[in-house]
């Protein structure tokens, strides 16, 4: 694990440990970590998800309740920019068909 990578993932697990969430808790990892992206905080939550040390249910729920959020927010602002950087792809357009309907397909008629 990288170091910048540990030091948000301690920043959090800290934070939420003393009661933090949402923008409390994001300003607190980025207060102890200035260089430190929304990015990087989504990795070192998901790192502190899978830690089998991290057992208490609240500061679970945080972390993932602020991952999820800015992970959230990466995908939102991230398709904006791909999609105006890529040429927009048409999907082929289907005409109704004239064909008449086959009989053998048809229900038989009972007098």
């Amino acid at each position: 694990m990288g170091e910048k990578r540990k030091k948000i993932y301690h920043a959090l697990v800290d934070g939420a440990t003393e009661g933090l969430s949402d923008k409390a808790l994001y300003d607190f990892v980025v207060e102890r970590c200035p260089k430190t992206s929304s990015k990087r905080i989504v990795r070192a939550a998901l790192l502190a998800l899978t830690d089998p040390d991290v057992t208490d249910r609240h500061v679970l729920d945080t972390i993932y309740a602020l991952a999820i959020k800015h992970r959230m927010s990466e995908v939102g602002n991230g398709d904006a920019e791909v999609d105006d950087a890529e040429e927009a792809e048409v999907a082929p357009s289907r005409k109704p068909s004239k064909r008449r309907p086959d009989p053998s397909m048809s229900p038989p008629v009972v007098s």
